[in-house]
């Protein structure tokens, strides 16, 4: 019994840094896509903001100006 208690978490442990292997390339081909988008489709500023402080401050500029664009769109119809 004792031996399960102190095997049960390392096998755990064992289980989660496999999956993390396997999810990996998932998350990189995801974010790969994203940023060609973004760097297809940003403005000057939002490439600068990138570039100075990095990719998620850049998207979350970037997601704000077109949620504000597409309210500004519907309120002008």
């Amino acid at each position: 019994m004792l031996a399960f208690i102190l095997v049960t978490p390392l096998l755990l442990l064992l289980g989660l840094l496999a999956m993390e292997r396997v999810e990996r390339p998932f998350a990189r081909d995801a974010i790969a896509d994203d940023l060609e988008v973004f760097l297809t489709t940003a403005h000057p500023e939002d490439v600068e903001t990138y570039v100075s402080e990095g990719y998620a401050q850049a998207l979350d500029r970037y997601w704000r100006r077109r949620r504000r664009g597409t309210k500004k769109v519907a309120a002008g119809s």
